[in-house]
């Protein structure tokens, strides 16, 4: 039997570049798969283990293993880690293991920046990152592969974490800065991604003005929300999946929940921007990506590393 290959996240690190993600993303996402909504296990402190499987018939299989624990933040360490196995579709074979914190990081701002590609005016200059967290950087990278943005600022609650990603990102070249009034940080920013864990409004609706995009990406429980509901009120809204959506997305579930919104309301998926429908109509418009998820997005990106580097 063939040896099955272990990759770190060093590896996926130096081999999984946005750019090319982003188009194996933008190719694959457009396709067929079969991808239960994942499994959501309740651990103590208000921890979670996340099971999700995919598979395309014939050519591959995927199951990622996620654990998130929102306290080690305080502890030094990311509140987000996974695996991935990647299977042969054709035979069963596993094929590779990935150690899969990179990769679920890389995806996902890969699919946020996939779906600004749509949904961001195209010029759009000034992107805000709120949190400071493990996807805070990536968001940044990803991001900046479909837009030219010329000021990039980053809000937190911790100063010294922002100072630090600051000081990081502008040795790769970025033009980041710390944001220290968030609400003049949203009015002034064409696109918001936040990128928190956390279960009470950040962003508020009232901040946003006309014109801006705001991708949505932390809270992945109904019980977890990053906006307010007069955000997504204001917003035409698009998700990665509604089966996931509706399952899992506290910033939709809750106003919809209190008839701000009503459940048509969130009917446009990646899938139809990248079929060539919901993209951004004008230049006021408010347009909203929520994501919570998606398993092909890791085995589009698992298959990619695995081909690129075999």
């Amino acid at each position: 039997m063939q040896d099955v290959r272990f990759l770190t996240n060093a590896d996926v690190a130096a081999r999984l570049a946005y750019p090319q993600l982003i188009e194996a993303l933008r190719e694959g996402l457009a396709g067929p798969c079969e991808a239960p909504v994942r499994g959501c296990h309740n651990l103590p402190d208000n921890a979670s283990l996340l099971t999700m499987p995919v598979w395309r018939p014939g050519q591959d299989i995927g199951v990622k293993l996620v654990t998130v624990f929102p306290g080690n933040g305080a502890r030094n360490l990311p509140a987000v880690a996974a695996l991935f196995c990647l299977f042969d579709g054709e035979n069963g074979r596993p094929l590779a293991l990935l150690e899969a914190s990179e990769l679920t990081a890389r995806r996902t701002a890969s699919t946020s920046a996939l779906a600004a590609d749509y949904l961001a005016r195209r010029d759009a200059q000034r992107l805000l990152i709120v949190g400071s967290g493990t996807l805070a950087a990536h968001m940044v990278r990803a991001h900046s592969v479909v837009r030219s943005y010329t000021d990039i600022a980053i809000w937190g609650r911790q100063a010294e974490k922002v100072a630090a990603l600051v000081e990081r990102l502008n040795a790769e070249g970025y033009p980041v800065r710390a944001c220290t009034d968030l609400a003049e940080g949203v009015a002034q920013a064409d696109t918001v991604s936040c990128v928190t864990t956390s279960r009470e409004p950040i962003v508020r609706g009232e901040w946003l003005r006309p014109g801006t995009h705001l991708d949505l990406v932390g809270a992945f429980l109904p019980s977890m929300r990053e906006t307010d509901s007069e955000a997504v009120r204001r917003a035409r809204i698009v998700v990665d999946t509604r089966e996931g959506a509706l399952e899992e997305a506290g910033d939709l579930l809750i106003p919809l929940a209190e008839g701000v919104i009503a459940a048509s309301a969130i009917h446009t998926q990646l899938s139809d921007l990248l079929q060539g429908q919901g993209g951004r109509r004008d230049g006021e418009e408010i347009t909203l990506f929520k994501s919570v998820g998606y398993a092909l997005e890791d085995l589009i990106a698992a298959r990619l590393l695995v081909e690129q580097n075999g």
